[in-house]
């Protein structure tokens, strides 16, 4: 059969899984009685709740006579280390862009890597049956992207086509016809090349890694020459060309639609994935015994976030998780890291604490509740960004992010305003249709964090916020921090309704009546700038003197719901978020009131100095 491998490609929310799905649906790979869920490639519980891709994932599909590798990859900048490793997988690319949103910066981010490997990617307009549809001025964009992003005539060049995933239809004309998705299957055969296959053993690049409970480690790529057997003898090379081990390909699996099959035999140019290697991970290459020369990796963008992940020291440890260990959240970290490239974990002086780096704050949330599901307690930080200095002057340079937000006009000022003051700098402005406004920032990865909650607050909800690495700029100085103080709990037991509601003109609460609590436990924002101990175990004291008049009812404000990632935007560096299967509390770093006071003091006289 002939072959063709490509990768979806797009911003988060332009529709990705819902296409992926449309063309499995399509190409016959479901029976026809088959019950399939909504999103199938989204297989991971997280990505179903939070409706976005996660993890890259394969499929396949059969059309006439030649079988499509598809690559499903995710949209958000967070997890671009994801996509820059599967581009080097597939040798064309489908470019999804919202006919209404057009081009942004996650577009911007993975084209310009497709075009930078000489991938020609095929565009589609999709959701042209939006009211608010622009396909016209979405095109020109794109365009004009391509040219910013310095492709070359033949990729400019490039065939589009007009449809919508969620009604399965495909044309090379805005208004139809609206049958089938045929005219993109046709036109990936038609404009993406067949795999380029070179002479000699067996060799390739893993590209994914993923944990089976049967078959162990399973690493995924595209064989570059040769082919392979189950059994065979093979061994895995570092980036440097160091062998790390030696062993049999215990199996061989074919992607099939959502399944992965054993096959006898796979050929150069397939996607394949190999189990049977211990230690192998992403970017080493997969060779038969002779090879010694490995098959170069491209480099995987830095962190641009680190975060301290730490043992749960707090009173109520190891209540509610059953991995509290330092030595097993270690374990944890490295496996991770092993899986993903853009994830760098290193040990900190303290035995019980770890730094890990990451793309961005979605990504590290993703891996905290990813191990609390998993039955860990622990306790983070708050993100702070990778600094590095410039080697030819010494400069010290922060990450800078580029900023794409849509917000109704009437708020445009509001939001031009709080980023000034984050250090952010105004690059562009245009209207995006519908009284919208689009607003693109230069601004400091630091300024950035816990903004989100700050927008959607000034812009009643309706704010869209898209953010991409851009480039390392010299520091751009202070950022002011978090203006309101914190209500720490005084004591140790179950929060009390009456207590509760005398400290609510103090500020809004994070815990409900009958929280458990403990001394340096965070229970509140303060309204001022200071913090406040409060004592929320104190109950109404009761006498046998009957009061003439009604008495005074209770009526609690409801506490602010306090998410991962609100309450690690929330704190400052001398707070943690406390993360168990159960429960996100945030406390004081240091419990004990007396050790909070020296500790303010001598950094009091440290600045004075």
């Amino acid at each position: 059969m002939e072959l063709r491998n490509i990768a979806i490609i797009a911003h988060v929310d332009h529709g990705k899984t819902t296409l992926v799905d449309r063309l499995l649906a399509q190409s016959g790979a479901f029976r026809s009685n088959q019950r399939v869920a909504e999103r199938a490639m989204d297989s991971n519980d997280l990505e179903r709740e939070r409706g976005i891709t996660i993890l890259a994932k394969v499929t396949s599909v059969p059309w006439g006579d030649a079988r499509i590798n598809i690559v499903d990859t995710p949209g958000h900048a967070d997890f671009g280390g994801e996509v820059e490793r599967i581009l080097h997988m597939v040798d064309g690319a489908v470019l999804l862009v919202d006919a209404a949103e057009g081009p942004m910066p996650q577009t911007k981010f993975v084209v310009g890597k497709a075009l930078k490997i000489g991938l020609r990617p095929i565009v589609v307009i999709n959701k042209i049956d939006r009211p608010d549809e622009r396909h016209t001025e979405v095109l020109n964009e794109i365009f004009d992207l391509f040219v910013a992003l310095d492709a070359n005539d033949e990729q400019l060049d490039f065939p589009v086509l007009y449809g919508s995933s969620k009604q399965g239809w495909m044309a090379g004309d805005p208004s139809g016809p609206q049958e089938d998705m045929a005219p993109l299957f046709d036109l990936v055969l038609k404009h993406v090349p067949a795999p380029k296959v070179e002479d000699g053993p067996f060799r390739l690049l893993a590209t994914t890694i993923e944990s089976d409970p049967y078959l162990g480690r399973v690493l995924t790529g595209r064989i570059a020459s040769g082919s392979i057997k189950p059994n065979m003898n093979i061994k895995a090379l570092a980036r440097d060309g160091r062998v790390i081990e030696e062993g049999r390909a215990s199996k061989v699996l074919a992607f099939r639609g959502l399944e992965r099959v054993p096959i006898e035999q796979a050929d150069a140019g397939d996607i394949v994935a190999l189990a049977g290697l211990k230690t192998a991970t992403v970017a080493d290459t997969i060779v038969s015994p002779e090879v010694t020369a490995p098959i170069s990796a491209q480099p995987i963008d830095p962190p641009t976030l680190s975060m301290t992940f730490r043992i749960n020291d707090g009173p109520l440890a190891g209540q509610e998780g059953d991995k509290v260990q330092s030595r097993v959240i270690r374990e944890r970290l490295i496996r991770e890291a092993e899986g993903n490239v853009a994830l760098r974990v290193t040990p900190s002086s303290d035995a019980d604490t770890f730094e890990v780096a990451g793309r961005g704050e979605l990504q590290l949330a993703v891996l905290i509740e990813t191990m609390r599901r998993e039955g860990f307690e622990l306790t983070v930080g708050r993100p702070r960004v990778v600094m590095k200095r410039d080697e030819a002057t010494g400069e010290l340079l922060e990450p800078v992010e580029e900023v794409t937000i849509d917000v109704d006009e009437e708020y445009s000022g509001a939001v031009v305003q709080k980023l000034s003051e984050r250090r952010a700098e105004l690059a562009d402005m245009r209207p995006s249709g519908g009284g919208r406004q689009r607003l693109i920032f230069k601004a400091p990865t630091r300024g950035l964090i816990g903004y989100h909650s700050e927008l959607l607050s000034d812009t009643r909800g309706t704010g869209i916020m898209n953010r991409v690495f851009h480039a390392y700029a010299p520091y751009a100085g202070d950022i002011p921090a978090r203006r309101t103080g914190v209500l720490i709990s005084n004591g140790d037991g179950e929060a009390v309704a009456y207590a509760l509601w005398n400290l609510e003109d103090r500020g809004p609460m994070f815990i409900h009546p009958g929280t458990r609590v403990y001394s340096g436990m965070i229970v509140g924002e303060h309204t001022r700038g200071n913090d406040l101990e409060v004592n929320v175990l104190k109950g109404k004291k009761l006498t046998n003197v009957r009061a003439s008049g009604k008495d005074e009812n209770v009526n609690l404000t409801p506490p602010v719901n306090m998410t991962l990632e609100k309450a690690l935007a929330f704190i400052t560096d001398d707070e943690l978020v406390e993360v168990t299967p159960q429960s996100i509390r945030i406390r004081k770093a240091l419990l004990d009131p007396h050790e909070r006071k020296r500790a303010e003091r001598s950094k009091a006289s440290e600045l004075s100095v």
